[in-house]
């Protein structure tokens, strides 16, 4: 039997003991005696425990809730919220996106952090109009820190973003590595889909505003806006160019990896952060029993091109973070005790194994660590302001080939726009 079994074990048979002694002795007495005298054992009063039982209520709904759901409830004015939003390997799956950590703060600013695969769906999940999800830092351009941006750019179009889209990322030790070079061809390639909008829906938010700063820059400012300074410092994966960032506001520190091998730039600069999120890859054992990688590039990925989780423990232990984020591993009932135990292994402070939708409530006093509970079938919200309709003399339109090929349903879109025009009181005339 273990010391504390033994020490619960005979604070059982004194408190039995008491309770036979106060009946022998005073019997008249009741059993108040031996509530008093258990009392006196533990502490705590018959009052001040019912004054400590919670108030329940069959018809009232409870004062607090362990999950999150998004769009009910403040930001406090001095807080900081951070959801997670991509928190898998490379490839997209159900469970988790790849990279992605959306900031909110309690003076309105909203700041996304990587937005690789398959994220833009959990940002849609948040109920946050399109007009406040218009800033962008991307670590580095591999496809499952930034695939994304695409989608949230155009699809901010067309879900009401009024205001351009605002992005920020490292240069490359090579031009055509560095980040404005990869949103120029972005642009390119998104280049039908950006006409094909033109004179259709209103474009205002489809402008895309780029800064690309220096991937060398230790703890160098590159946004310093409303009470809120962004920072960088140079982190290793891959091939020179990555970054992770570090932001501060209102005495709270954040600071996300994005990928990195362990540095010294990281061990100098985010020490002491209020929430720490750094990748911690799975283990090579499991690239080789889960994803069937060689020996050889396993431990080479595993522990070279990224951190692996005893990596990331020593990494926290050195840093004393008041809450340290694991992220970039399946997260699953089998992945999740071994990351865990390679993490104590060098770890044993505040830990989160990130996955998709997990939410800290961050103040100077308290972290919060929640689950948030989303509307699968949630749509976008208004702009915040009004949203103007588009100039129909913007439309690219079709050749003649493709007019010629439609079939004109004349008397059916009549109906379509007479009975529109009658629900709004409106007076849209129907196309010739």
């Amino acid at each position: 039997m273990s010391r504390c079994a033994r020490i619960l074990s005979g604070l059982v048979l004194v408190s039995a003991g008491l309770v036979f002694a106060a009946w022998m002795v005073a019997p008249e007495k009741n059993v108040r005696a031996v509530g008093e005298a258990i009392d006196s054992l533990i502490g705590t009063s018959a009052a001040q425990a019912e004054a400590n039982t919670p108030k329940f209520s069959p018809v009232k709904a409870l004062k607090e809730h362990e999950a999150y759901y998004p769009g009910t409830e403040d930001i406090a004015p001095d807080e900081m919220r951070i959801t997670a939003c991509g928190t898998g390997m490379p490839s997209a799956r159900p469970k988790q996106a790849a990279a992605c950590f959306l900031v909110e703060l309690g003076n309105g600013d909203k700041f996304i952090f990587d937005i690789g695969s398959g994220s833009a769906e959990r940002l849609s999940a948040l109920a946050i109009p399109y007009d406040y999800l218009d800033k962008v830092f991307i670590g580095h351009l591999h496809s499952d820190h930034f695939g994304d941006l695409g989608d949230l750019w155009v699809g901010g179009v067309i879900s009401n973003r009024q205001v351009p889209l605002r992005v920020w990322g490292p240069s490359g030790s090579k031009k055509e590595w560095g980040t404005a070079y990869a949103l120029e061809h972005m642009e390119k390639m998104l280049a039908w889909d950006a006409a094909s909008r033109l004179g259709n829906v209103n474009t205002k938010g489809q402008q895309l505003e780029v800064t690309e700063f220096d991937y060398k820059g230790v703890n160098q400012v590159i946004y310093d806006e409303n009470g809120v300074v962004i920072r960088s410092i140079p982190a290793i994966h891959a091939l020179d160019g990555p970054v992770s960032f570090i932001l501060d506001w209102n005495g709270l520190k954040f600071a996300f990896s994005s990928d990195t091998y362990p540095n010294k730039w990281w061990i100098e600069h985010t020490k002491g952060a209020d929430i720490s999120i750094h990748e911690s890859f799975l283990p090579p054992q499991l690239l080789v029993t889960k994803q069937k990688f060689p020996v050889e590039d396993a431990l080479n990925v595993g522990t070279q091109v990224h951190t692996e989780p005893s990596m990331f423990g020593k990494v926290m232990s050195l840093t004393k973070p008041r809450m340290a984020v694991a992220y970039h591993f399946y997260n699953d009932f089998d992945t999740a005790p071994i990351v865990e135990r390679q993490i104590r292994k060098t770890y044993d402070g505040p830990l989160s194994l990130a996955v998709d939708y997990m939410v800290w409530n961050v103040t100077k006093d308290k972290i919060r660590t929640r689950m948030a509970v989303i509307n699968h079938e949630a749509w976008p919200l208004p702009s915040t302001t009004p949203k103007l309709p588009a100039d129909p003399k913007d439309r690219v339109g079709f050749t003649k080939f493709l007019l010629d090929g439609r079939e004109v349903f004349t008397d059916v879109v009549q109906a379509i726009y007479d009975e529109t025009n009658k629900q709004f009181g409106t007076s849209v005339p129907a196309p010739k």
